[in-house]
């Protein structure tokens, strides 16, 4: 059974975050409970980036954010497809 991520207002989640998410209890909890604004905000933070080792670093860390209870990225001037 699927278990349920929510979405962001105009990306989708990539598979390699959602998984990632998915496999954090904490981050899959905090990520559901942040607005759809908020999630997008991740999404493009994650994506926005050229490197695979940086998307790597930017995942994980967003994950280690979001258990810790963090609802936006920090020190980012936001997406810019809002």
């Amino acid at each position: 059974m699927p278990q349920h991520l929510a979405t962001g207002v105009v990306h989708k989640v990539p598979e390699d975050f959602r998984g990632a998410l998915l496999a954090s209890g904490k981050a899959q909890t905090a990520w559901n409970a942040i607005t759809p604004l908020a999630r997008n905000e991740w999404i493009c933070w994650v994506t926005l980036v050229k490197k695979p080792e940086i998307r790597a670093h930017h995942i994980k860390r967003a994950c280690e954010d979001l258990a810790k209870g963090k609802r936006r990225p920090c020190c980012w001037a936001g997406c810019p497809h809002r």
